[in-house]
């Protein structure tokens, strides 16, 4: 298969949960959270030189990837793994930079507000982590086996959700009497533990019972 054909092929499925298209890179602090959230929910790769449209604009590699490595290794906390490709399509360079799943999430990027965030990837967007998917990697990284128990505050925060989903955490905290940062460890361990789920609106939002959480 030639270059132009595989990178037509990629550029043909459009950007989506494991790929994103970039005109160009100007901003390292801009693509850490492209980094983030792809380091952060199953890996991914942006095509450097394609715009929105499909279309192969070109990029000079060099500076490309020298920027996507700042990205990658100056602006996220901590470094994340990328690695490259260059292609050569209708005369033009594209810099194809793949992100790999990290083992050891959260990985966040370094935002303009000066605050560390970690961002997930939905669909074709970077969202920023809610509080709940933070407790989620935290348990993740335990050497020890987590188990659940359902105790008097489980118990009101899952009829809570069961009555009144889909719900943010404020107003299960709000409905449950729970207080918040409770509210964020149990939700926690009902979604790794499937009797929880989330989802994304205009905010996070919490239902059960439900199959999963993406």
């Amino acid at each position: 298969m030639s270059e132009k054909t595989f990178l037509h092929q990629l550029i043909a499925e459009g950007e989506h949960q494991q790929q994103d298209f970039k005109y160009k890179v100007t901003d390292a602090a801009k693509l850490a959270k492209s980094v983030s959230a792809f380091a952060n929910t199953g890996g991914g790769r942006l095509l450097i030189g394609v715009r929105d449209d499909g279309h192969v604009s070109g990029v000079r590699s060099e500076e490309e990837i020298y920027m996507m490595r700042s990205a990658a290794g100056d602006y996220c906390r901590p470094a994340a793994d990328i690695s490259f490709k260059t292609l050569l399509a209708e005369g033009r360079t594209v810099v194809i930079a793949t992100v790999e799943e990290s083992g050891k999430k959260p990985i966040k990027a370094l935002c303009e507000d000066g605050k560390w965030k970690a961002y997930i990837r939905v669909a074709d967007e970077n969202i920023v982590a809610s509080p709940v998917h933070l407790h989620i990697w935290r348990d993740e990284l335990s050497a020890q086996g987590q188990l659940i128990s359902i105790g008097d505050e489980e118990t009101r925060v899952i009829q809570v959700l069961e009555n009144s989903s889909p719900l943010t955490v404020g107003q299960v905290a709000r409905r449950s009497g729970v207080n918040r940062h409770r509210v964020i460890v149990i939700l926690a361990k009902l979604v790794r533990f499937g009797l929880a789920d989330c989802h994304l609106d205009s905010q996070w939002l919490f239902t059960s019972p439900a199959p999963s959480c993406r």
